[in-house]
């Protein structure tokens, strides 16, 4: 097991399962309140070290600076998702399930269907920022916005071809007969065409006399293609998004050495 002056050196460093799998950073110890001994850890696991898991201390061994217990990798992250109460603590039954899945006892301070005085629950051990965790840099981090593109259909265009019937007018020139009559005087010019007939009878003529009418009809003619094609504009478009950043201050440094 590991002594308790011995936690402020392993909070934060990285824990390993029995094959050597990397498993996480130690986030938080907990101790027994009566004894002061340590019994867990929450080790940070999953994607991006967003699952905190609690693993027993007792079988676990200190290596230069890893940490190494002897479970799987899988056994670990598959562990019961625990959370410690509003105080710090971790309540009995949180405990016994976790004992139970480790296939641990329960006589390291809980037994079943008892409580011990004092060893009900296990306080956590917060990481001292000022220990020897820490060393003369600081990291600081900020959120970068990524931005992206997606297409998404925004609507359809169709072609359809249908007969509407509509009145047109044109006008068109139009020659119509009429008949005149001309009466001439009697003349030693035309006196010899006038006396070739009898001199009294019945005579008749005929003029047959003629008009133009319009006539319509129709042909179908093709006037235009008619077809679709896409063309693309690019426009530019802003977008906002919240970003967190780490400033670092310094403290106590006379203002003249500040940068």
């Amino acid at each position: 097991m590991i002594a308790i002056d011995v936690i402020p050196t392993v909070l934060g460093h990285t824990v390993y399962d029995s094959s050597h799998k990397k498993l996480g950073k130690i986030d938080q110890v907990y101790v027994d309140e009566t004894t002061g001994q340590p019994e867990w850890m929450t080790v940070n696991t999953g994607l991006f070290g967003t699952k905190e898991t609690f693993v027993p201390l007792e079988p676990a061994e200190v290596q230069g600076d890893d940490v190494v217990v002897p479970f799987q990798k899988d056994q670990i992250k598959d562990a019961p998702m625990v959370e410690a109460e509003a105080e710090g603590r971790l309540s009995e039954q949180d405990e016994i399930r976790l004992y139970e899945y480790y296939g641990m006892s329960t006589e390291h301070g809980v037994a079943s269907g008892t409580t011990h005085a004092g060893t009900e629950k296990r306080s956590a051990v917060g990481r001292d920022t000022s220990g020897s965790t820490t060393n003369d840099a600081m990291t600081r981090s900020e959120e970068r916005l990524r931005v992206g593109k997606e297409t998404r259909e925004t609507g359809r265009v169709h072609l359809r071809k249908y007969v509407v019937t509509e009145e047109e007018q044109r006008t068109v020139p139009v020659r119509k007969e009429k008949v005149r009559v001309e009466r001439e005087p009697i003349t030693d010019e035309n006196a010899d065409r006038a006396t070739s007939g009898p001199e009294i009878s019945d005579e008749e003529h005929e003029v047959v006399l003629h008009e133009e009418r319009p006539v319509a009809a129709t042909e179908t003619v093709p006037v235009e293609r008619v077809r679709m094609s896409k063309e693309t504009d690019v426009e530019d478009e802003t977008v906002r998004g919240k970003v967190r950043k780490e400033r670092i201050d310094t403290e106590g440094l006379p203002k003249d050495t500040q940068n």
